[in-house]
């Protein structure tokens, strides 16, 4: 099975975490047993502490905050195991969301080049 990262994206909100309703983090909760329903499988899930947390690095330039602004922020990450792109696409669609979308790429696999 071929492997996909669910980017998650939503708008942020003063109150971060807390002003998820709590249906839509009970549905976060029910979200492994779900996919696996339909054939795919989570291998790991990340939320993302808000934007303001963030430190951005280009070039030589090191800065406070994201380097983009944008409405919507990259929230949380998971990565799925799915029998192709289209199957992937299915079960992104199972990711509760309140105000934004997700996006689905596929990984490149490549063996980590250990240094001494």
């Amino acid at each position: 099975m071929a492997q996909y990262a669910v980017l998650i994206f939503e708008r942020e909100t003063p109150g971060g975490v807390a002003d998820i309703p709590p249906e839509v983090m009970e549905a976060h909760g029910r979200l492994p047993e779900r996919i696996a329903e339909q054939g795919g499988r989570i291998i790991a899930g990340m939320a993302l502490e808000p934007t303001e947390t963030a430190t951005a690095i280009r070039d030589d330039l090191v800065t406070d905050g994201p380097f983009i602004e944008t409405k919507e922020a990259l929230a949380g990450v998971f990565v799925i195991e799915a029998r192709d792109l289209d199957h992937a696409l299915a079960l992104a669609r199972l990711t509760p969301i309140v105000n934004g979308g997700v996006e689905v790429r596929p990984l490149l696999g490549f063996e980590v080049m250990e240094t001494s």
